[in-house]
């Protein structure tokens, strides 16, 4: 499957625009003093919060009411639980700041990670070993709302839900055709001028019907409705 939306690099900093507000989490200091130099020094970016752990970001985060969330998925500790802690993080900040854009910061390539941070809400997802130049483009891509995942993370999601699904085609039974033929071409990746330019429909309209597919499947981001739409083509096609 192609990606779900556009990973260009954003680009082009408008000086006169408000900076992105930027929020900490990782549990070691000298990574976060670095990604505070890092981003700070970027004219358009501002770090305003940090925590070192899940409780204090939690308690933390929403008062400074970030654009983006850079989280570290595996925090100090002990236990299974402390291995996706971030991702838990990640899944409470979106419900209490819907807009928040979290990109989840890694040292390891885990798949079932990857795919726990995307069903958690996540709109991106890098390893440590980013260099500084890419982490900033990042942060700007996710900020703009767009998803920072590359294509052969998205082809391992869509290998991770292969295999005998549920029966019952819960899902399209809350969306109407029009939403059904929508869904189905977010998981082929055309993005929204795309997929109006296909259905003859205004970029406005199509907008708003993504708005109320998620709002039916439950979701929060467009990369869970393609998992979605990926799943659905899986099980309809016996594969």
């Amino acid at each position: 499957m192609p990606e779900t939306a556009d990973t260009a690099d954003a680009g082009g900093v408008d000086p006169t625009a408000e900076p992105i507000g930027v929020f900490l989490l990782d549990d070691h200091e000298v990574v976060r003093r670095g990604l505070r130099d890092l981003l700070d020094a970027e004219p358009d970016l501002t770090v305003v919060g940090e925590a070192a752990s899940a409780r204090e970001a939690i308690a933390r985060a929403p008062a400074v009411r970030p654009h983006v969330a850079v989280l570290d998925v595996r925090l100090g500790g002990s236990g299974e639980s402390a291995d996706h802690e971030g991702i838990a993080v990640c899944r409470e900040l979106r419900a209490r700041m819907p807009d928040l854009a979290c990109l989840m910061l890694t040292s390891f390539d885990d798949d079932e990670a990857l795919f726990d941070a995307i069903m958690a809400g996540a709109a991106g997802y890098v390893l440590k070993q980013i260099n500084g130049s890419d982490l900033v483009s990042a942060v700007r891509t996710v900020a703009g709302g767009r998803s920072m995942l590359d294509p052969g993370a998205t082809a391992r999601v869509m290998a991770r839900l292969r295999g005998p699904q549920p029966s019952t085609p819960d899902e399209l039974e809350r969306l109407s055709p029009r939403e059904r033929e929508i869904l189905e071409l977010i998981g082929d990746g055309l993005t929204n001028r795309q997929i109006a330019e296909r259905l003859f429909l205004a970029e406005k309209t199509v907008k708003n019907r993504i708005s109320s597919i998620l709002s039916k499947l439950g979701v929060s981001r467009r990369i869970q409705a393609a998992v979605i739409a990926e799943r659905i083509r899986e099980r309809e096609t016996g594969q």
